[in-house]
């Protein structure tokens, strides 16, 4: 029995301490009064010290009941006897309903103990037989605390468990519950920002256009007494990495404002209406703290055109909710002075027309890549704090990285920086830099990857054909690298790097780059005698350079002409051709003028090869010998002379520091294309 009582005991006191722990979560997170105001660390130690003085009272009831417990007998026979030889004091019954009754018994000699009697006995006649003192009493019922939980704890934990997930699906922010219609906006002390304009280079233009706003925050009197009007937003568009959330802190670092920063993914919710509240709840704190900067990074989550694509077919979707909000917003802000709405995005094609109206976002400014000019000052800046070496030469890495966004430059650097920390060194110098830029450009080394002899030198013939072809025509990019060591999902590398920074492309030098990735499957079927699936990707980007010279670029017989429209893309790239007002005749002479194009320059590329057979020969045995080749070895080979030369070293060197320059072509759809190739 007094197992049971302290299996009881143990059940609802373990009850009690959840009951106490739900109840005291609830409040912390639900309500907005005092405990809201209590740091964190001094909210845990509160629930500690009541979840443990809790613990300490029951332990001690526990303690105090265990003191006044007696010893239990189960010989109801052995008392009848006792009884009857006079040797009980006295008994007090306890009578449980619908179970055995509870007796009491205080012997003349000895301790008092408990007894279990059945149900149905009846020892009252004898007990007062042999004068002993009978005492009944009622059994005792269940405290108003046991009825309490029993009746209302369910109820109570699964509110608190509809809270608690509540508060998961709402975001869990700050105030619980009643938060969710809060902005998520982060307000940032313009002393806090690193961020000011001389530290942003590489993009001078845009630069320039938002360093007006700067007086339109600071002395906004001076434009508006000759009755101009303040513009509203900016909207920044460009490649990912290009400076954009920095221009925006610059800008309020350089007016002193607060910066108010969030993101268009923060305004989705799954409940309607959520979102388009804390638009509201942004712009209502943003007047507060007027002049302000507000940063809207990724406004195309919230801002695509209504009605297409994943918005939905009428006005209760969430989303579109939300772009109502804000452009109600944006038109009520004629009364806000000195209230700057800056957003951010690299896929401007799809943002909904309303948003892009004069009087909303007034300015769009497009952050361009750097060129080498900016290039060069960005890694200036990022290897301020890393220790470099005097042979760096950073001007050349300048050269060699057109394409590359500030935030590639700053990878470039701490790459280096940790090859210099596996290999040992104190200082970063210009082979670390060479091998970080590999790295990025061409993917991380799989030396692991076991390659058969007859798979090498198939890749080495693939990789020469390449080589060769680009060096014997006329338009094409110099050859900086080619090495048949693994890299990312190659089996090997042609490296071409432009002399300098392209913007546009010529029909020869396309017609060109078309022979030159087929010179790795010309080289196949040449020297190897078979046909290998190492030139699908090259198959595959000669095929759509085909394609948009016929398509897009009118270059073809077929003449200045647009097959098509082009949908998506924009900065992000992958955009596809809708060809669905086309004819069939219209296709089939499309498809006709690519296969011609396509097999003309594979003949090209076959030409070049067969003429220059020996030094396909002696490419293919030096990448079997050294895996990997330098433009001055590839120069050397292709003047006839062994590939590690000496006396050329100097010479190319001298060369390449006056031309090289460049970017693998890691990305083949730029427009009008890349100004590099991987091969």
């Amino acid at each position: 029995m007094r197992n049971l009582i302290f299996d009881k005991k143990i059940y609802l006191l373990k009850n009690l301490i959840d009951f106490y722990i739900l109840l005291f979560y609830d409040i912390a997170n639900s309500t907005r009064g005092f405990i809201l105001k209590i740091e964190k660390n001094k909210l845990l130690k509160i629930s500690f010290i009541v979840i443990m003085v809790i613990l300490a009272l029951n332990v001690v009831n526990y303690l105090n009941m265990q003191k006044k417990e007696v010893k239990i007998k189960d010989d109801y026979t052995a008392f009848l006897k006792e009884v009857s030889a006079q040797k009980i004091e006295s008994v007090t019954m306890t009578d449980v309903p619908l179970g055995p009754k509870v007796l009491k018994v205080k012997p003349v000699e000895g301790e008092e103990y408990s007894l279990l009697a059945p149900q149905d006995a009846t020892p009252s006649a004898a007990l007062i037989e042999n004068n002993v003192k009978l005492t009944v009493k009622e059994v005792e019922g269940p405290s108003f605390l046991s009825q309490f939980l029993l009746s209302w704890g369910p109820m109570l934990f699964l509110i608190a468990v509809w809270l608690f997930v509540m508060k998961r699906m709402q975001g869990g922010g700050k105030g619980g519950l009643f938060s969710v219609n809060k902005s998520k906006a982060q307000l940032i002390d313009p002393e806090k920002i690193e961020f000011d304009f001389s530290k942003i280079v590489g993009c001078d233009e845009a630069k320039l256009e938002i360093a007006e706003f700067v007086e339109f925050l600071k002395t906004p009197e001076k434009f508006t007494k000759l009755g101009g009007r303040t513009p509203k937003g900016i909207l920044l568009t460009g490649p990912s990495g290009t400076g954009k959330t920095a221009l925006a802190k610059a800008l309020a670092k350089e007016s002193g404002v607060p910066f108010f920063s969030t993101s268009g993914s923060e305004f989705v919710e799954m409940f309607v209406g959520v979102g388009a509240s804390r638009v509201r709840d942004m712009f209502e704190n943003a007047k507060k703290a007027a002049p302000c900067v507000i940063f809207i990074d990724e406004i195309d989550a919230v801002g695509g055109k209504r009605n297409t694509g994943s918005y939905g077919q009428g006005g209760t979707d969430e989303r579109e909710q939300t772009l109502n909000q804000l452009l109600v917003e944006l038109d009520g802000m004629e009364g806000s002075k000195g209230i700057i709405v800056v957003a951010a995005t690299n896929r401007p094609e799809i943002l909904d027309p309303a948003l892009l109206r004069p009087g909303r976002f007034d300015r769009q400014v497009v952050v361009q890549l750097p060129d080498v000019k900016g290039r060069l000052e960005l890694l200036k800046i990022y290897s301020k704090n890393v220790p470099i070496g005097t042979n760096v030469n950073l001007e050349k890495i300048a050269k060699g990285t057109p394409g590359f966004s500030g935030a590639e430059i700053s990878n470039l650097i701490n790459e280096a920086a940790l090859f210099a920390g596996r290999r040992g060194k104190e200082f970063v110098e210009q082979k670390e830099l060479d091998d970080a830029k590999d790295k990025i450009l061409m993917g991380v080394e799989r030396p692991s990857l076991s390659m058969t002899e007859e798979d090498k030198r198939d890749t080495a013939y693939h990789e020469s054909g390449h080589a060769i072809v680009a060096k014997f025509s006329k338009n094409a990019d110099p050859v900086s690298k080619v090495t048949i060591i693994p890299r990312g999902r190659a089996l090997g590398v042609t490296v071409q790097l432009p002399e300098k920074d392209r913007f546009s492309h010529k029909k020869e030098y396309l017609i060109d780059r078309i022979a030159i990735l087929m010179g790795g499957r010309a080289a196949e079927e040449i020297f190897c005698n078979t046909l290998t699936t190492g030139a699908s990707n090259d198959i595959q980007v000669a095929t759509g350079t085909a394609r948009g010279m016929i398509m897009k670029w009118g270059m073809s017989s077929l003449g200045p002409i647009a097959f098509g429209q082009e949908h998506g893309g924009g900065f992000l790239g992958g955009g596809q051709m809708n060809t669905s007002g086309l004819s069939e005749q219209t296709l089939r002479e499309v498809d006709t003028e690519v296969s011609r194009l396509l097999n003309e320059q594979y003949e090209v590329a076959k030409n070049i090869l067969l003429t220059h057979r020996d030094k396909v020969e002696a490419m293919t045995a030096a990448l079997m010998e050294v895996e990997t080749l330098d433009d001055w070895q590839v120069e050397n080979i292709c003047q006839g002379r062994h590939f590690n030369h000496v006396a050329q070293v100097v010479d190319v060197h001298t060369q390449n520091d006056q031309q090289d320059g460049g970017v693998v072509m890691t990305k083949p759809k730029v427009e009008p294309l890349g100004d590099a190739v991987v091969l």
